[in-house]
């Protein structure tokens, strides 16, 4: 089941309307190996680590100007994230589908277009891959690590978006 979560929000992301999906489409596909040891996959993998940052752009000094469905998206996946508390590794994976339908109607109600809509591109793909890997957890500390990054992948959102 997890992995038809994970399939259709690939394909969600392939039917957001701009050219450079075909680069995430490629990127997407080429997810890191499984490993026995599901830490050090994630490690590798920067499912704790928010290096997007050091990628995305702002917009001559000002934040991307976002659509109102996405930005509504976004507040959803905000107070989610914000205010659902997890403890076992049930409520973690109920906290990722919830995050998951979240997101998907941001993929699928995008309408934005441009250099904001490939930097939007930039701050959702790790967060793709960090909810598929949520769902994904076998271990409690790895899901708190992940949630948490998560949760500033999410939250991070308002500086480089308006």
């Amino acid at each position: 089941m997890k992995h038809v979560i994970f399939t259709l929000s690939l394909l969600a992301l392939v039917s957001c309307k701009d050219s450079k999906n075909q680069d995430l489409k490629t990127e997407t596909a080429e997810q890191p190996a499984e490993t026995d040891n599901h830490h050090d996959t994630h490690e590798a993998s920067g499912v704790y680590s928010n290096a997007w940052v050091s990628e995305i752009q702002i917009d001559n000094g000002e934040k991307w100007q976002a659509d109102a469905t996405t930005n509504e998206g976004i507040q959803k996946l905000q107070n989610t994230i914000n205010t659902q508390t997890a403890s076992t590794l049930d409520d973690y994976h109920k906290l990722a589908e919830q995050l998951n339908d979240e997101k998907n109607f941001v993929v699928k109600n995008c309408t934005m277009k441009g250099p904001s809509h490939d930097n939007l591109h930039i701050w959702l793909h790790p967060l793709i891959e960090k909810i598929d890997a949520l769902l994904k957890t076998e271990d409690v500390d790895d899901a708190e690590k992940i949630t948490v990054s998560i949760k500033e992948n999410i939250n991070a959102y308002n500086t480089y978006f308006q």
